[in-house]
């Protein structure tokens, strides 16, 4: 009787054993491992935080005046081409002011890739 005790004993500390040798393997694979080759898409929303981010840094270093955070009416986002490449374009617009809007480009991977008051 003690000797089936002990084979089974010795099962399932064997088992135990390959259960965390497997867990450890993945979760090393899973950290160290490289992502695919293609990153996840950049999206309106991430644009649009990325846009709020650059326009107050603007206005904090009176690159833009202070009504274009306290006066906005709208805010759009849109998607064109530019010399045939995606690009996001994220629109600020003001009641009051001259001028009334500030555009802010973003390529397809969420680059930064200039800004102007006339969209184009």
């Amino acid at each position: 009787m003690r000797k089936i005790y002990v084979q089974r004993n010795r099962k399932n500390q064997t088992l135990a054993f390959i259960t965390a040798l497997i867990a450890v393997i993945m979760t090393v694979s899973l950290a160290f491992g490289h992502g695919g080759k293609h990153s996840d898409k950049f999206t309106q929303l991430q644009a649009l935080q990325k846009a709020t981010k650059l326009l107050d840094q603007l206005v904090s270093k009176g690159k833009l005046d202070q009504s274009w955070e306290t006066g906005l009416a709208t805010v759009a986002i849109s998607k064109r081409k530019n010399n045939g490449k995606d690009e996001i374009v994220v629109s600020f617009q003001r009641n009051e002011g001259d001028p009334k809007a500030v555009y802010i480009f973003f390529n397809s991977n969420g680059k930064y890739s200039g800004s102007n008051f006339t969209g184009e």
